[in-house]
């Protein structure tokens, strides 16, 4: 049973990631970051998932090539690298965050566990169930309004964990500029400056 399947068209080369479950369709992914999934029955035949995939194998490329498009066009944030950063530096960007997180949490009047400030590959911010609230350490190198947009955000599940309406009018309560930040900060692409020196 395959669990990979390597799609090729001239020089270009994708993994596909195969995953089997009870399901009884077939469905096809292709992530933000690249990554391509496809979600088959347990039953489905290796012949017929490689015709599925071959038979994709056009709007596949076409999405890669719209993702790295999109990613090339993205701003680049310089920052340094998480590893290099001293404790008193990480202990200067959590103080910032948290006091962010502080300020609003009192004005929205709900309450947070713990603050975990990460080097997220891929996530601005989350907020578990438990109230727990995580924050990407590069928010510290962005203009505050886009700080202060990710904190309301990440602040507004402990109200609505979801997206509902209800959740972006708790946001626009607080950030009445949301979707204006909302796009600046899918303008930006992480880079280190570790990162810099392989480009």
């Amino acid at each position: 049973m395959i669990k990979e399947y390597l799609l090729s068209e001239e020089n270009q080369r994708i993994l596909i990631s195969v995953k089997r479950s009870s399901r009884k369709s077939i469905g096809l992914e292709v992530r933000a970051a690249g990554e391509v999934i496809v979600r088959i029955p347990n039953r489905l035949s290796d012949k017929r998932l490689k015709e599925f995939i071959e038979s994709h194998k056009t709007w596949i490329f076409q999405k890669i090539a719209l993702i790295k498009q999109k990613t090339e066009s993205k701003k680049e944030l310089r920052v340094p690298a998480w590893d290099t950063l001293s404790d008193t530096e990480r202990e200067k960007i959590k103080e910032k965050i948290s006091h962010r997180i502080q300020y609003y949490s009192k004005k929205m009047q709900v309450e947070y566990q713990r603050v975990t400030i990460r080097n997220q590959k891929t996530r601005w911010g989350s907020c578990s169930s438990k109230g727990n609230l995580n924050f990407n350490y590069r928010l510290f190198y962005l203009p505050e309004e886009l700080l202060d947009y990710v904190v309301v955000h990440e602040l507004a599940h402990r109200r609505y964990m979801n997206h509902s309406p209800q959740f972006w009018q708790e946001v626009e309560t607080y950030c009445p500029d949301y979707e204006t930040c909302r796009k600046k900060l899918g303008e930006y692409r992480f880079a280190t400056e570790e990162e810099n020196e392989n480009l």
